[in-house]
């Protein structure tokens, strides 16, 4: 007989790491392991009238504390801790529950129940676990803990219906788990026949050999009262774990959501308590019934859409996607987590003219990060023809360098930063790809841990964007605060006005970051300034917000750029904007976008204007070039390439098509990536 599976995602709310143990222990026992994920869960409550964004440090501290639960998972078994924000617990739990499509959220309850009045009988669990409970969005399991460090012998009251199927399932799988015996008892009222006796007893050895694999110790036992006796039985237990009663009463003021029995033992049993309740209601679901319910969740989905407005998203994003550098500081726990995952890490230095820096760089960057913690697997310098000895110090140091105008050679080449981003996914076969300047002054390993650690600790994350303090040099002193000219004068305004869900990210143009391949491959990039901005709004249309992250980096020294080549970054960048703008409103907002700066030049006598052709090019994909499907088959990658339409043996595509220019270019030549500075704006 073909039994159903355990759950392969369960989630597990937590309002108190240090209690979770029993918590953990359970979930992993409930949950299948070929397949399964064991996520826990931190609820980080704003109370209304207060931007949900301020909520953010109380999420790092959460997160912190949370990483205590990762202690407790038994080998074999990886938790993932996320935390979420919200004005209600109950309202995030069901957030967290739907975009992670949980199959079981497991809660636990340790205080004491409270009374409405004198005489009434309140509920056993907590109100968020009501508010849950009561709309649930998949089977729920909610835990009195006993504090059993071991579990020998696990009791199982059966009383029929489809709560009692999933209890028999869960006992089950603890008994198998923990090496336990497991005994099912069927309580029936006294003085009954022994022809109605037998048919009870046959009725339950039916029952458990449909739902149990293992060998259970069953039983009819007769009971003045039920609830006397299964606490009783309860003693010589471990574990109990009750389905929830059929139908939940609600009479003279009492409210019993699991059923006036299990609430009863679950409150007065010393040992573990699990009472579940699946999210199916008992009984046939008619045409009529699944008709109404279809309608009800299509209207309450489009209310939810409707009620969810871009600052509410912000906030809550701020609050939630914003990490620290330092969360991820234990780097032997990272790497240990990148390895249960086989996810490997590609680091790209890209480089122009910096040779002061990129060896030191270069150095510690193999030092720390692929040596003394392997959480690097390939390290690239990807150069843009330097005229200095930037490419013989990154080498001397044990950098694999390439000079990009080289790579890809058949679809030519531009000069720009962008272009060598591009041409990086070529040469490299991380599962992750992580970004970082290399006019650095100041370099420390966390460029790269920090923008690598939100990807490898919550799957919902796609790309990441670092930020920091921007010191600025004027006559010869270090200024803080002075830099990000282009992002608080150009890109700022640009994103609050025409996409205002990214207005959250703190430095939109940070030069450190990076993202899951399986994007990376899809998006188109930008070859000069305005990749970091392009990208940003490609994964926000791709992935959503919820896929973006950004982590504290706390300060970063490099090179000033003139204000000229900052006026040509934001030129560039605007050009983007709006080029994106008009492919999501697939309209023609403007008549004539401009690609020519003019620029006033005067002296000796003589006033006139510089006139510079200013454009970034847009290269494709790079899953579309067949060049990268070929590499990425040889070497055994999985890419998108079956989603994004290229199929093997696909057409190569023309080198003009995919935006080539011929090295020498004028055009190209005159957008120059960064000037003197590696692509960094300040």
């Amino acid at each position: 007989m073909t039994r159903p599976p355990l759950p392969s995602r369960i989630l597990i709310p937590v309002a108190n790491p240090l209690t979770a143990q029993e918590l953990v222990r359970v979930g992993a026992s409930l949950m299948d392991r070929r397949t399964g994920t064991l996520t826990v869960l931190g609820i980080v409550e704003v109370p209304e009238g207060t931007p949900l964004s301020e909520g953010a440090t109380l999420a790092r501290q959460a997160r912190r504390l949370l990483q205590r639960v990762l202690d407790y998972a038994p080998q074999g078994v990886t938790v993932h801790p996320i935390v979420r924000i919200g004005r209600r617990a109950a309202e995030g739990v069901i957030e967290a529950a739907t975009e992670l499509d949980v199959d079981l959220i497991v809660f636990g309850w340790a205080g004491k129940p409270s009374t409405a009045r004198p005489g009434a009988a309140a509920s056993v669990f907590s109100t968020t676990i009501d508010a849950v409970v009561r709309d649930p969005p998949c089977d729920i399991a909610v835990i009195k803990q006993g504090g059993s460090s071991e579990i020998r012998r696990v009791l199982v009251p059966i009383r029929g219906g489809p709560h009692a199927v999933l209890a028999l399932r869960f006992a089950d799988a603890l008994t198998q788990r923990n090496s336990a015996e497991m005994a099912a008892i069927h309580f029936v009222p006294r003085g009954l026949s022994e022809g109605i006796r037998a048919q009870s007893e046959r009725a339950l050895a039916h029952f458990i050999h449909q739902h149990v694999e293992g060998h259970v110790k069953q039983a009819v036992h007769e009971a003045a009262n039920v609830r006397n006796a299964i606490l009783r039985e309860a003693e010589n237990a471990d574990v109990v774990v009750m389905g929830a009663s059929a139908t939940p009463a609600a009479s003279r003021g009492e409210t019993f959501l699991f059923g006036a029995l299990p609430e009863a033992v679950a409150t007065r049993s010393r040992k573990t308590v699990i009472v579940v309740k699946t999210r199916e209601a008992i009984g046939k679901a008619t045409f009529e019934r699944l008709e109404a319910l279809s309608e009800t969740l299509a209207a309450a989905e489009r209310a939810a859409e409707e009620a969810r407005s871009v600052p509410l998203r912000v906030e809550r994003w701020f609050g939630e996607s914003n990490f620290h550098h330092r969360e991820f500081g234990d780097l032997d726990r990272l790497v240990d987590l990148k390895r249960k995952q086989g996810l490997t890490v590609s680091l790209v230095l890209p480089s122009l003219n910096e040779e002061e820096t990129i060896g030191g760089i270069v150095g510690r960057a193999r030092r720390e990060l692929m040596e003394r913690h392997q959480l690097v697997d390939e390290l690239l310098v990807i150069d843009s023809d330097s005229s200095d000895r930037t490419r013989e110090a990154a080498e001397s140091e044990g950098a694999r360098v390439v000079v990009h105008q080289q790579v890809l050679a058949r679809y030519g080449s531009f000069p720009g930063k962008g272009e060598a981003l591009w041409k990086s996914l070529y040469e490299t076969s991380g599962d992750i790809v992580v970004w970082a300047d290399t006019d650095v002054r100041n370099w420390h390993p966390r460029m790269v841990y920090g923008t690598v650690g939100p990807l490898i600790v919550e799957e919902r994350i796609q790309y990441v964007k670092g930020y920091y303090r921007r010191p600025i040099v004027e006559g010869g002193f270090l200024k803080e605060g002075g830099g990000g000219r282009v992002t608080e004068l150009v890109a700022r305004p640009l994103i609050n006005l025409f996409f205002p869900e990214l207005s959250g990210l703190i430095q939109p143009l940070a030069g450190e970051y990076a993202g899951r391949r399986s994007l990376l491959e899809t998006l188109p990039f930008f070859t000069g300034y305005a990749v970091e901005i392009g990208h940003l709004i490609d994964v926000a249309d791709r992935c959503g917000l919820e896929g973006l992250g950004q982590v504290d980096l706390e300060r970063r020294i490099h090179r000033n750029q003139e204000l000229e080549g900052l006026s040509r970054m934001s030129f560039v960048i605007l050009q983007a904007v709006m080029k994106r703008l008009e492919e999501r409103h697939k309209t023609r907002l403007f008549a004539e976008l401009g690609s020519t700066m003019k620029l006033p030049r005067s002296g000796h006598g003589r006033l006139g204007l510089e006139v510079i052709e200013l454009a970034d090019h847009e290269r494709p994909p790079m899953i579309r070039i067949p060049e990268y499907l070929e590499k990425r088959r040889a070497e055994g990658g999985v890419t998108a390439g079956a989603a994004a339409g290229a199929a093997p043996g696909a057409t190569v595509p023309d080198p003009q098509a995919a935006g080539a220019a011929e090295d020498g270019d004028a055009a190209a030549a005159d957008a120059p990536w960064g000037g003197r500075s590696s692509g960094g704006e300040s």
